[in-house]
């Protein structure tokens, strides 16, 4: 065999490590291009577009002029917007605490990255005076993940709406919309704002036809209702101003038409009125209202594809081609501006629609539904919209809105928001190593070392989610021995590996384990997770959540189970105690109430 074959791909990018450390060959993506526009980047596919050679830089106001290669604003111009202060040079209170959360960064490097449109930090100026901890979103960041949630006229109330935004933020959302269309959206929304660590999104269009017929709708109406939000504390609004009535002919021939609420509110107006979107006609003074309280634009999709037949269609196409202009509209105007993209996209489909987001939005960060990569999974769609999310995630997006569970079939609840923010978690964190931005794989390689020393405490103490590991792991052997009870001890090959002098598995220092222990009784949380799995007994339930260490251990100091000091007969025997036998499986779940 030719050695060539065996030399992987490499394509200049720092390893996903700050402490190199591991025998991997480190990350396949391109080098790092901070300040230019592949930033941290994916190889091309041949036939991908090439980036855009404009930024933001390209779309100044029309009454800002250059001197000596500096852009200077007209005599008593006041600076509002996080892009305004990176237009002036300004590093900003809000950019350095981006700084202290994105260390692979440096203040200087975000401001120059605001400045040119790669990057937005979503902060209203009257959210920034209740508890919001600023954030970034683009390619130069880690990834982000979003989670809506919201009232509806059927489900939820505004209690129930706070504790989704406690839980999503418990469970890694960077940011939460609030999609509310029942209750009162007000002051639901005002809630939400005043108790959120994180930004904010809404869809206005949603409160401007509660208690008023669609085909009411009027600019002063459209104004009024962006003023209230942005004066609330609103950190980004989903406008829909790409969806021009000259698309509309190019829905009509789809599977599933406009599955966008926004959107499709949006083209029943035009087609009523026999005029253009409102939106659209009304952007500049959009853009002023956005600008006086520094609200970001998330430029919505409101023809994205709803099934996998209608995937990068004309009508997606030409509207993604309008959001290109208006973002150009909005930089004019001080705003800062993300795109919002395709929702069911085949998973060969989905580097292209990234990068040609990436040429025609000149840059701008993008931000992603899924994509959801096949349609037959309901109930399932948070897994189906994970795996495209990863593949979007490493070709071009900065921020993966999550799916639920519930997605297409109800309103998600507590668990359903868990369950959508711990598989974006994933996506956004794998796409991260893949991209090799700096020091995301330390994280993974300190858990390989835990899991190499066979330290379970460590090992879940790392975890993201280490309570149900643990939870998991005691369902089947409740003592933390130097084995698992998937292999066993004599199978167990990092234990052997683990044993082998010559080989450094499991020896990294600061990992060591004191030796054998009985895991400790199971909180309330781990409770309910095994007895919602139904595989043990209502006895050993309560074996499990209410031992000791010494009850377990029989006294000893240590228990007697495989260790240093145990040989392997003494091991095997606690392996036959402590596992769960088959059969006991098999009898708790005749006895079990689901059954």
């Amino acid at each position: 065999m030719n050695d060539d074959l065996l030399q992987p791909p490499l394509h200049g990018a720092h390893h996903p490590s700050t402490r190199r450390e591991g025998t991997g060959p480190g990350s396949f993506a391109l080098a790092a291009d901070v300040g230019g526009p592949m930033t941290f980047s994916s190889p091309d596919t041949p036939g991908m577009p090439a980036p855009s050679e404009k930024t933001a830089w390209d779309f100044m106001p029309s009454d800002w002029t250059q001197v000596d290669g500096r852009w200077v604003p007209p005599e008593g111009f006041v600076p509002v917007t996080q892009l305004e202060h990176a237009r002036l040079g300004t590093v900003t209170t809000e950019m350095k605490r981006v700084a202290e959360r994105e260390p692979h960064l440096s203040a200087e490097q975000i401001r120059d990255e605001v400045a040119a449109g790669r990057m937005i930090i979503p902060a209203n100026r009257v959210h920034l005076g209740h508890a919001l901890d600023p954030m970034a979103i683009g390619r130069a960041s880690r990834t982000k993940v979003n989670a809506n949630m919201g009232a509806s006229p059927v489900s939820s109330t505004t209690d129930d709406e706070l504790e989704k935004l406690r839980w999503a933020e418990r469970w890694g959302a960077d940011t939460v919309m609030d999609l509310s269309t029942g209750g009162d959206l007000s002051a639901t929304r005002g809630a939400i704002i005043e108790a959120s660590t994180v930004p904010i999104g809404t869809v206005p269009i949603y409160a401007m036809i509660v208690d008023r017929k669609l085909e009411e709708l009027d600019e002063a109406a459209i104004l009024t209702e962006l003023e209230h939000q942005a004066q609330q504390g609103v950190d980004y609004f989903t406008i829909h101003a790409g969806v021009l009535r000259s698309h509309l002919p190019l829905v009509r021939e789809r599977l599933i038409g406009i599955v966008s609420r926004g959107g499709s509110l949006l083209a029943k107006w035009c087609l009523h009125h026999g005029a253009e979107n409102p939106m659209y006609t009304a952007f500049e003074k959009i853009c002023a209202i956005m600008r006086r309280y520094d609200v970001s634009f998330s430029l919505g999709d409101g023809l994205r594809p709803g099934g996998l037949a209608d995937a990068s269609d004309a009508a997606q196409l030409a509207e993604l081609r309008t959001l290109g202009e208006l973002t150009e509209q909005a930089w004019r105007q001080g705003v800062q501006v993300m795109i919002e993209g395709p929702g069911h996209v085949s998973f060969d489909q989905i580097e292209w629609n990234m990068k040609l987001q990436r040429r025609l939005c000149h840059g701008a960060p993008f931000y992603v539904l899924g994509p959801i990569v096949t349609d037959v999974f309901p109930g399932y769609d948070h897994i189906t919209s994970c795996i495209g999310a990863t593949s979007a995630a490493y070709h071009g997006a900065s921020m993966l809105c999550y799916v639920t569970p519930k997605e297409h079939v109800g309103l998600p609840k507590r668990d359903d928001v868990k369950q959508g923010c711990v598989a974006y978690r994933i996506s956004a964190h794998a796409a991260d190593v893949a991209l090799g931005i700096p020091g995301t794989r330390d994280w993974d390689d300190d858990l390989t070392k835990a899991r190499a020393a066979l330290n379970w405490e460590r090992h879940f103490d790392l975890a993201f989610d280490g309570e149900f590991a643990r939870a998991l792991h005691d369902e089947d052997l409740d003592v933390d021995t130097d084995f698992c009870a998937m292999c066993g001890h004599d199978w167990c090959s990092v234990r052997i590996s683990k044993e082998i002098a010559e080989f450094a598995s499991g020896k990294a220092e600061g990992f060591e384990r004191d030796g054998v222990q009985p895991s400790p009784a199971l909180t309330e949380t781990q409770r309910t997770v095994l007895e919602q799995r139904g595989v043990l007994s209502v006895d050993a339930l309560h074996r499990l959540a209410t031992k000791t260490r010494s009850a377990m251990s029989g006294g000893a100091a240590s228990p007697a189970c495989h260790s240093a000091k145990a040989d392997d007969a003494t091991a095997q025997r606690v392996q036959a105690e402590r596992l769960v036998p088959a059969e006991q499986l098999t009898k708790s779940r005749a006895q079990s109430p689901a059954e």
